[in-house]
């Protein structure tokens, strides 16, 4: 394995140097928002979309706008796992859900990721924000009681006891294994759950400063934080956001100062909950406290594109911007659509969800000289194929057991109308996969898959074609009995291939589950 790494290593940097040279490499700026809905971008939803995002929409403008752009799931880690390796999250032990609180790390140190692969061509790497992946939190098995969230809503005030703080204490004042910079990053800063313990920044492998105190119940109220746990003394959410940017922005200018390139990761943690919009937003949108944070979102993306310009590295930066998935009902989504923002735009579903608005998320690339400013793509992508297409941009190639999902957009970013994969895969927070194969759509169960069931139940699975039905109105599975049938086969093989690219077989981590579920699994 070692010769492997260093042997891949060796050839990714020699080609990319040919290929691009020290100066032309493009710096890469990835920022991943988080439950932004497809329609609570105005670009994306000009007719139903009530929320001003100027600086994201300047990304269309000036760069491509994808409309058909797939995250892995419905809900967060699975998505993260799959934009960074270039493979589907259920090919991992996660199935289903997301990573549980003080989880442990999904991504394997040995696995490929986005910031290894350019780490391996010489580029400075860092992930700032949100990193929900899981660590290997050194908590002793005798003491995890005591690190024990007391549930989701926390309203009690809770007295952390002198027990607690020395267990939090011997803890937090350990390095935590297992987070970015053991996957290919140079550098981390973030909160890694911010409505989630432990309530602090966590910079590198260490806490910033040392958690004593339960989170204060007044975090709890209206949609901002959700699991009781150790917090510094005094914590807030508002500053959370703010100071992610401020982060990106000062990391940028160091950067842009140096001869290497540089890979940015910046992994938002809004407009997901908390809902801690600071006072200059609070009310803006006129809508409700979400939409007031999408716009403090779009600033923040306003931000990190002004230090773009300041710095001069603007005109040789890729810019990517997309979701982790859909906007949560939970947000007041029904009384936005009532004021008439309609957070998923014409889709079916939200966030968990196997329907579009689940997993059709805004996707937008801008790079200088390369994409055409304002142009727009309708071809089939998933977050999936960011790996491959930073491997085409670098001239490189990865192993086989690399990105067995990742196809390049390269040839789409430069202006090519012809598909890059024929077939993608997105699944509910239950695990429900919806399968496309071109314009059709086979979900291998009945309902959204997603928190609540929905849907005609009478249909043991769906399939839609979304040519010409969009919001997944008319479920053709009992029409085409023979389409149905080649999805389930196709399915079946891109679990058993373990990849969907070409290439040898690999092995899925798990034995993958498998839907639908007969009657008694369920």
């Amino acid at each position: 394995m070692i010769f492997r790494i260093t042997f891949f290593v060796l050839i990714a940097i020699t080609q990319a140097h040919f290929v691009f040279g020290e100066q032309t490499r493009p710096n890469i700026v990835i920022i991943y928002a988080d439950d932004l809905g497809y329609g609570d971008v105005q670009c994306y939803n000009p007719d139903r979309g009530k929320i001003p995002t100027p600086h994201i929409d300047r990304l269309a403008v000036e760069g491509m706008r994808f409309t058909d752009g797939h995250s892995s799931s419905g809900v967060c880690s699975p998505s993260r796992y799959t934009l960074l390796t270039g493979r589907y999250h259920w090919r991992s032990r996660l199935q289903s859900g997301i990573v549980n609180l003080w989880g442990a790390p999904l991504i394997d140190t040995e696995r490929l990721t986005i910031g290894g692969l350019a780490r391996q061509n010489g580029y400075r790497t860092a992930c700032i924000g949100k990193w929900h992946l899981g660590w290997n939190w050194p908590i002793p098995r005798e003491k995890k009681k005591l690190f024990r969230s007391t549930g989701y809503g926390g309203k009690k005030e809770l007295t952390a006891t002198d027990e607690h703080r020395a267990a939090w204490h011997e803890v937090f004042s350990q390095p935590i294994p297992g987070g970015p910079t053991e996957v290919g990053f140079d550098e981390y800063f973030g909160t890694d759950v911010p409505n989630w313990p432990p309530y602090c920044f966590i910079e590198n492998d260490h806490t910033v400063d040392i958690p004593s105190e339960y989170a204060a119940a007044e975090l709890f109220k209206k949609n901002q934080a959700s699991q009781q746990g150790p917090a510094l003394k005094g914590w807030t959410l508002e500053p959370i956001l703010p100071a992610l940017g401020d982060r990106a922005a000062a990391f940028i200018e160091r950067e842009s100062k140096t001869p290497e390139p540089f890979l940015l990761y910046l992994s938002l943690t809004s407009p997901h909950t908390p809902l801690a919009v600071n006072e200059a937003w609070k009310g803006k949108s006129g809508l409700n406290l979400y939409a007031d944070l999408v716009m403090e979102t779009d600033d923040v993306v306003g931000q990190v594109l002004g230090a773009l310009e300041k710095s001069g590295a603007a005109k040789k930066t890729l810019v990517l911007f997309t979701s982790d998935n859909g906007c949560a009902p939970y947000i007041g989504a029904g009384e936005l659509e009532k004021k008439g923002h309609y957070p998923s735009g014409p889709l079916r579903g939200y966030k968990a969800d196997a329907w579009e608005g689940g997993h059709r998320v805004p996707f937008m690339v801008r790079w200088p000289g390369v994409t055409k400013p304002g142009s727009v793509c309708d071809q089939l992508v998933h977050q999936a194929d960011v790996l491959a297409t930073l491997a085409d941009i670098f001239g490189t190639k990865f192993a086989e057991d690399a990105g067995e999902d990742s196809f390049s957009l390269l040839p789409l970013v430069k202006g090519d109308d012809k598909p890059v994969r024929e077939n993608a895969v997105s699944c509910s927070v239950r695990g429900v996969p919806g399968l496309r194969l071109g314009n059709l759509k086979y979900i291998a169960a009945p309902g959204s898959g997603g928190w609540g069931s929905g849907g005609d139940q009478s249909q043991p699975v769906q399939l839609y074609n979304l040519a010409e039905d969009v919001q997944e109105a008319k479920n053709l599975a009992a029409e085409l009995p023979e389409r149905v049938a080649q999805m389930k086969v196709l399915l079946e093989k891109l679990i058993t291939d373990g990849r969907s690219t070409p290439g040898a077989p690999q092995q899925n981590d798990v034995k993958v589950i498998r839907y639908p579920k007969p009657p008694e699994s369920k």
